[in-house]
């Protein structure tokens, strides 16, 4: 039977800082509202947004929302648009003069992707795709759209959703996602970009072609090695503007298209951005770095008319700072800053094309994510919620942000603790991130695992470990060729510093982690007899036998510098299956049957060692799953069986 923990006591939490939320935890709505692809009207005036709700129960945001557009100032709603109640919305955009919205449906049964254009109060489709498509963008005269479209898509893009079955003839074929356009007023679509290339983000250019990050082949495989280059809108040629062998990521058009700016950095998943800030002529050259050794992580970039927006993780403060590339100006003048989690569209603030202002889409551990808008002047912006949809919802854990020092370093943690004190002290579950390039971010915990292991009396400790995003590229890059190694070092650190400032049984520690947070889960347990119970989710126990298996082996290279054939041997010693013999922790083990990222066989090896080490383990294969999990039944039997393993070990 499922167990009702998280949807009778759904929660959130903490201040930042040492500040600690002290109040009873209340009950609050069974439903909390989320807000996706937010864009603001050129003139400031509106914002428009997706609305889905997410429940209590599944933890998983309705498929299909509605396209809502609010009124900046004051937040009342002035449109709604939902013209096809089978699908799913996304990739909000303003046209050029503000009259018209553009955004992609998906109907995931019938495999199609209508772009729809909607103004006036009424709604046009102005082509449909036979597959997948993505991130409409209007070009500078309005006449055209263009989105990032796949034809016949065999799968959902990206690597961590659920892969293409294996059988038949393997790798003959690979979905591409091209550049397409259509005119505004509807009309046959056009691809542009080559038919043999992934494209995973793009701009318009002046002239009326592209900008792009692209590469030959898989495009879930080939992200670690993209290229930027420009895209010829009449005739498709592409041309390389530069190769760096860095990771590369959301290029846009800037200095009246004169440059191209990007994010450039050791980054381990598409999507979870972060590093430096780059420019380059958009004719080509050498790439220029604009904030080389900054202890600051840049995690986005967005632009609109002549304004650009950068946001950057600076420890565990989250900033919003408007990016000037003018000769002799100040590059960066920080607009709003917090202890917040931030997001926006494509970007995680959106800017008005005339650069009035800014919206994001704001939470923290105790304030559920509301849109947030301010007003650009000449100093900092009052940044002000113009959504009140989640206000019931009130704090339910208490959480403080922790700092310690490790060979040399600061780490920077978050310890999260139920509201209501335990008696005695508490257990404490240790969360690894994923990536290894991400960071513990202050988020809304209301539902779900994280919930119901705080409503059972868990402490929760989030470590932000070298490797991580948020002190700068020095940091990140401080684990290459050393997994496991130095971020278990500071993670234990971090464990000592939690000790010694809060009630926690040391006796009673469990390991969690999903990713690579279930390869730190799997080291751990063969590294450290600290540990009590584990759960590793979708993690790595063999990385030789990982790089044959997975489809997404380029991403290993900058972090290995080389392949598993060039140089087995620091494969070899990451390798969790290596150290083996020194697992005693009871370890639960869960992965999707269909896992781009890290396949089924990672986790069955590592569930056959502890059992023949004698090592009490269980192995869950999500039927037809991925990386990420979509079915409510098996997010579910997973919390469940989580919580029930942790339960039988450390209670």
């Amino acid at each position: 039977m499922r167990n009702n923990t998280t949807s009778r006591l759904i929660a959130a939490v903490i201040a930042t800082g040492v500040a600690a939320v002290s109040s009873t935890a209340t009950a609050i709505p069974a439903t909390l509202t989320q807000y996706k692809s937010l864009a603001v009207s050129p003139d400031g005036s509106r914002v428009a947004s997706i609305d889905s709700a997410v429940a209590a129960d599944t933890a998983i945001p309705d498929s299909h929302g509605i396209v809502v557009v609010r009124d900046a100032r004051s937040g009342v709603v002035v449109d709604r648009f939902d013209p096809c109640p089978a699908c799913g919305y996304a990739g909000v955009a303003w046209s050029p003069d503000g009259r018209s919205l553009a955004f992609v449906a998906t109907d995931a049964k019938a495999a199609t992707t209508a772009v729809i254009v909607a103004s006036a109060g009424a709604t046009v489709t102005v082509t449909t795709v036979q597959g997948t498509a993505q991130s409409p963008r209007w070009s500078g005269d309005g006449r055209q759209i263009a989105i990032l479209a796949v034809e016949g898509a065999h799968k959902a893009s990206g690597a961590v959703e659920a892969g293409r079955a294996q059988v038949g003839q393997i790798g003959e074929a690979d979905d591409e996602q091209r550049i397409a356009v259509v005119a505004a007023s509807g009309g046959p679509l056009r691809f542009v970009s080559p038919a043999d290339t992934f494209v995973y983000e793009y701009d318009w250019t002046p002239d009326g072609g592209f900008v792009a990050t692209a590469a030959k082949g898989n495009g879930d495989n080939n992200w670690w090695v993209a290229k930027l280059v420009a895209v010829d809108a009449a005739t498709g040629l592409v041309r390389v503007i530069a190769a760096p062998t860095m990771q590369i990521a959301s290029p846009h058009v800037v200095a009246n298209g004169a440059a191209v700016a990007f994010i450039g950095g050791l980054m381990s998943d598409f999507g979870a951005t972060g590093g430096d800030l780059y420019t380059v002529p958009l004719r080509g050259g050498e790439p220029r770095n604009l904030t080389s050794g900054a202890t600051a992580t840049v995690t986005s970039l967005t632009t609109a008319g002549a304004n650009a927006m950068v946001t950057r993780q600076i420890g565990d403060r989250f900033e919003i700072d408007r990016l000037t590339l003018a000769p002799g100006a100040k590059l960066l003048t920080p607009l709003w800053s917090g202890a917040v989690r931030g997001e926006g569209g494509d970007a995680e603030v959106a800017v008005a094309a005339g650069g009035t202002a800014i919206a994001s889409v704001i939470s923290d551990f105790t304030h559920p994510a509301e849109i947030h808008v301010g007003a650009i002047g000449s100093g900092a912006v009052d940044f002000r919620p113009i959504t009140t949809d989640n206000v019931a919802h009130s704090p339910q854990l208490v959480a403080r942000s922790l700092s310690w020092k490790s060979e040399g370093r600061t780490v920077q943690g978050w310890l999260l603790t139920p509201i209501n004190p335990v008696v005695g002290k508490a257990p404490m579950i240790v969360q690894i991130h994923g990536g290894p390039s991400s960071l513990w971010a202050p988020n809304y915990v209301w539902n779900g695992t994280d919930m119901a292991l705080l409503a059972r009396g868990y402490a929760l400790f989030r470590p932000n470990p070298r490797g991580s995003y948020g002190q700068g590229q020095t940091f990140t890059r401080a684990n290459i060729r050393d997994f496991g190694g130095g971020d278990l070092r500071d993670i234990q650190a971090g464990i000592d510093a939690v000790l010694k400032a809060a009630p926690i049984d040391g006796n009673r520690l469990g390991v969690y982690g999903h990713s690579y947070g279930g390869f730190m889960s799997m080291w751990t347990v063969t590294h450290s007899t600290r540990f009590k119970a584990a759960v590793a989710g979708a993690g790595i126990a063999n990385w030789i036998s990982y790089y044959g298996q997975n489809g997404i082996d380029q991403w290993m290279i900058p972090f290995f510098g080389a392949s598993a054939y060039d140089d087995p041997a620091v494969y070899t010693a990451a390798s969790p299956l290596t150290t083996i013999k020194a697992a005693k922790t009871p370890t639960l083990i869960y992965v999707g049957e269909r896992d781009v990222e890290c396949p089924p066989a990672q986790s069955v090896e590592f569930w056959h060692g502890l059992k023949a080490m004698g090592v009490p383990t269980s192995l869950v294969i999500y039927e037809g799953a991925g990386h990420r999990m979509r079915k409510p039944d098996q997010i579910h039997d997973r919390e469940d069986r989580i919580l029930g393993w942790f339960d039988r070990w450390l209670k």
